[in-house]
């Protein structure tokens, strides 16, 4: 079993930055890849970025891969999600979430275990 927690939501301007983190416990952190996701209101949930078990590889929907990047800390069991540039249309509630394989993927129902969110709000 997998625990996560996601901390660093907040409310924001548009252009500001902010720093998601998704803490684990349960298992071995590097043995899973992990990712974050998103969810507007009225929206279906939504990939914003992947990453695999060490760190090494990671993917982003094509709309935020210039602005957010994802790392992960293996020795602190915790992922990142930096954003920056952030635009309204940013604002959603964001999931990390945990698959039980080494590599990262970017449909949800490919990952078995979720956080609970922290939301995220930008204003115009």
């Amino acid at each position: 079993q997998v625990q996560l927690v996601e901390s660093g939501g907040g409310w924001v301007q548009a252009g500001d930055s902010l720093r998601l983190s998704c803490a684990t416990s349960g298992r071995t952190f590097s043995s899973y890849a992990m990712g974050w996701f998103r969810q507007a209101p009225g929206k279906e949930r939504e990939f914003v970025g992947a990453v695999n078990w060490g760190g090494t590889n990671a993917n982003y929907a094509e709309s935020m891969k210039a602005r957010f990047t994802i790392s992960r800390d293996n020795a602190k069991n915790t992922m990142y999600l930096q954003m920056n540039s952030l635009k309204f249309e940013d604002t959603a509630i964001y999931y990390c979430a945990a698959r039980d394989s080494i590599a990262a993927a970017t449909t949800p129902n490919l990952y078995r275990y979720w956080g609970q969110g922290t939301q995220v709000t930008v204003s115009s």
